[in-house]
């Protein structure tokens, strides 16, 4: 074999080896794509359900809030017009007193 028959030879393994390296780098990046978008979708999937979660315990939260202000707001009513009969009834009860 001649030296440049020896030297074809070498660049043409060299080229090989180069691209079986160049494959399995591809293979390696593809792979670790995979992984990285499959963790940002189990990431996004999480944040997604504590973010439902958050706007249920929200909403329960609001709910029970109204509930409590219209109690409130029925009570003070009730207050008021116990408080108004009371007075109405001191103004009868000092009218008749006056009368007699």
């Amino acid at each position: 074999m001649t030296d440049q028959e020896e030297q074809s030879l070498k660049e043409a393994k060299r080229a090989e080896k180069r691209t079986a390296e160049e494959i399995e780098q591809l293979a390696r990046d593809q792979a670790r794509r995979k992984a990285n978008l499959a963790r940002e979708q189990v990431i996004e999937e999480d944040q997604k359900e504590r973010e439902t979660k958050r706007a249920e315990k929200r909403t329960a939260e609001e709910t029970r809030q109204s509930a409590i202000d219209q109690a409130r707001g029925k009570a003070n009513l009730a207050r008021e017009q116990v408080i108004e009969e009371d007075q109405e009834a001191r103004k009868l009860k000092a009218k008749k007193q006056s009368l007699e």
